[in-house]
């Protein structure tokens, strides 16, 4: 950097994304974060300017004056290979993490005051952040993080969703898509459609856009191919259930194979181990990411998860629930969890659920960042008139009571649930179901 203009940029661009702390020695640091801030400003960089730079800030002499300066220029033949000496600078700090990484594993498994399980999962939090050569635990500068969020407007562009989209348009411009870091609780009574509406929702993420979002869905309740055959049939507009009673036509397959067409050239991945510890999903969750990318976690359900070493079921959903939304944040992508409502709300005039209703622990609560409660009113009409099933129309009608939402507004979203696709689908007003493409056979 000191020898060629032309480097510096090279410099700044390879160790962007750890700055000056990839230097060991504290003048090394000092002398970096000048050169790139004059880099910054568009200044002319050479010895000369960096010398006076030097003393005018007072720093020229305490650094080791000319044979400080001296000593880095002779230390290296030429300037061209500076991406190669960035990576060598880069390689020794990350060693010097895993160091200081393998000390802090060490000292909290001596003091056996902890589940091993926790030890682990902190330990694989720790090397995961060295692998990813983030240096997590440190404070940031209030300047640096308005350089940020404006950085952050600005890619913006005019554009409505800044996050994920769900493929539900009124919920997506309440949300402005599942944002990166949050915990998106949905959550409804057994039967509701939970499982159908986290699938529509991956579907549409995964599948549906342009160049569609790598996604991994933890499937507790179903198995792998149950969740494909679901996907297939909600793709393919074919009835699930006539599917499985093998009473399906010759065009029913024909678009069940343009839809696996398409499912195949998708990133979309899907883990049905029964009885995942909150652990061994962040643990998966961590790979997936390393390996795809993946841009959004979907967990099926959360009361099926476990967390050993709790005293009672409700520190047990306590602890998944933190755990789910410090993945988010770790992995910087939304996760969405469905979770199971408690029977209060079928106790209640109304049925309309409320966030209360959430089953096992009010942590959920308080560590969600967005609440979505699914409802049906004809799910409740069932049963109450001699078996007799509601109107299609009565059927189809669905909401989605945003109930909660750290950045946002809450409200009300009407949806339409097709019961033989198993499919929600976004509600135009004054429709009827029968107007829909799909009840015309379309």
């Amino acid at each position: 950097m000191l020898l060629e203009d032309a480097a510096v940029a090279e410099a700044v661009t390879a160790l962007e994304d750890t700055g000056s702390e990839v230097f060991f020695a504290p003048r090394h640091r000092q002398l970096y974060e000048l050169i790139r801030g004059l880099w910054s400003e568009n200044r002319p960089l050479d010895g000369v300017v960096i010398k006076d730079e030097l003393i005018r800030q007072g720093a020229f002499e305490s650094l080791g004056g000319y044979d400080f300066l001296g000593e880095l220029i002779d230390s290296v033949p030429t300037a061209q290979r500076v991406n190669e000496y960035a990576q060598i600078v880069k390689d020794k700090f990350l060693l010097r993490a895993l160091i200081r990484c393998t000390h802090q594993i060490t000292e909290r498994a001596l003091e056996e005051t902890s589940p091993a399980g926790e030890v682990l999962d902190e330990a694989e939090r720790h090397i995961f952040d060295v692998t990813q050569r983030r240096v997590t635990g440190g404070a940031v500068a209030l300047p640096d993080l308005v350089e940020q969020v404006f950085a952050q407007i600005q890619e913006m562009d005019g554009r409505a969703l800044t996050g994920v989209p769900t493929g539900f348009d009124e919920l997506d411009q309440m949300t402005c898509g599942f944002q990166p870091g949050e915990l998106i609780i949905v959550a409804g009574r057994p039967s509701m459609g939970k499982t159908a509406l986290g699938l529509n929702m991956a579907e549409h993420m995964g599948l549906n856009i342009r160049d569609g979002h790598p996604l991994l869905f933890f499937s507790l309740e179903m198995s792998a191919a149950q969740v494909a055959q679901r996907i297939l049939c909600s793709q393919a507009s074919v009835n699930a259930h006539k599917l499985r009673q093998g009473q399906h036509s010759d065009v029913d397959l024909r678009d069940l194979q343009r839809a696996a067409a398409l499912a195949g050239e998708r990133p979309f991945f899907v883990d049905d181990t029964a009885g995942l510890t909150i652990m061994e999903l962040r643990a998966r969750a961590r790979v997936a990411h390393r390996k795809h990318n993946i841009q959004a976690v979907f967990v099926d359900y959360l009361q099926l998860m476990h967390a050993p070493g709790n005293e009672s079921r409700q520190q047990e959903v306590a602890t998944i629930s933190r755990g789910l939304k410090a993945l988010a944040k770790e992995l910087r992508l939304p996760v969405i969890a469905m979770a199971q409502l408690n029977r209060g709300v079928e106790d209640r005039k109304t049925n309309r659920p409320r966030m209360s209703d959430l089953r096992e622990s009010g942590a959920i609560e308080q560590d969600a960042d967005v609440i979505i409660l699914l409802h049906r009113e004809a799910y409740y009409k069932v049963g109450m008139t001699e078996g007799t099933p509601p109107p299609e129309e009565e059927d189809s009608k669905a909401e989605l009571i945003v109930a909660k939402q750290r950045n946002g507004p809450v409200g009300t979203v009407k949806v339409r649930f097709d019961k033989r696709f198993a499919r929600f689908r976004n509600y135009t007003p004054g429709e009827r179901y029968e107007d829909t493409p799909e009840a015309q056979g379309e």
